[in-house]
């Protein structure tokens, strides 16, 4: 019998502002349901973040809120919100970027 897969709760952003950080990310996900990772990944050369990031909920009703709410707005600009279907697996050269 094959392993239960593994539920992810987890959601794609895109089109965020540079001037966000991912504590205000986490914070607004956060009025959907439990956070229990947000990783903002930063770019080495020039410092600022990327313009996206993954936003894992420890529950899928957390998920599907955020999913549910249309337009997401964060400091006047209107995020692309997008279920991740599994999960994140890329390097995390800069811890800076994950609030746990």
């Amino acid at each position: 019998m094959a392993a239960p897969s593994k539920k992810v709760f987890e959601v794609f952003v895109s089109k965020i502002p540079w001037t966000t950080a991912g504590k205000e990310m986490r914070e607004y996900f956060g009025q959907f349901g439990p956070v229990k990772r947000c990783l903002l990944p930063f770019d080495k050369d020039t410092g600022f973040h990327r313009g996206f990031c993954w936003v894992g909920f420890t529950t899928e009703e957390g998920l599907n809120n955020a999913l549910q709410k249309d337009p997401h707005m964060v400091e006047g600009a209107k995020l692309q919100v997008q279920r991740n279907r599994r999960p994140f697996a890329g390097q995390r050269s800069n811890r800076d970027g994950e609030h746990d």
